[in-house]
């Protein structure tokens, strides 16, 4: 349609500026129109910064406030807890493991020295739990008969 280029426009701007006159042109209403608009724009700009500030001081609030619930002593008792029950349950599955075969306690003697202990009987799982190249240690009871004099050391 109008082919207006840019030599046509300056044209036309000095034209009205010799015609008009420079006191006439709106040049002072766009100086400020613009001053108005930066300034607007500094005024949004400081009020996102202010919001951002304001996001970040309610977040601090919230931890603060978390932490003046921070009780230790619960919080120590709680994993106490649940390290004694995972404890317990794991006892439960070994003794469930170890439930067919029962485990020989030593009871200590109170026989006499040259009296013999009675042989406690082989079970599978003691003789499985036994390194196959381990010898069975002497009595002391044994080794003390052995003196000639038998006195005991």
């Amino acid at each position: 349609m109008f082919e207006i280029g840019w030599s046509e426009l300056l044209l036309i701007g000095i034209v009205a500026l010799i015609a008009i006159g420079p006191k006439e042109l709106p040049m002072s209403k766009l100086r400020r129109m613009a001053s108005e608009f930066q300034s607007q724009f500094q005024e949004a700009m400081r009020e996102a910064e202010m919001a951002d500030l304001k996001k970040q001081v309610d977040e601090m609030t919230s931890q603060a406030q978390s932490y003046a619930s921070f009780d230790p002593v619960s919080e120590v008792k709680r994993e106490l807890e649940s390290t004694q029950q995972q404890i317990e349950s794991a006892m439960v599955d070994k003794a469930g493991v170890d439930a067919p075969s029962s485990p020989v306690a030593a009871e200590p003697s109170t026989s006499p020295a040259g009296a013999a202990l009675p042989a406690a009987p082989a079970t599978a799982a003691t003789d499985a739990a036994a390194p196959p190249s381990a010898a069975p240690e002497p009595a002391i009871a044994d080794a003390d008969a052995a003196k000639p004099d038998g006195k005991s050391a």
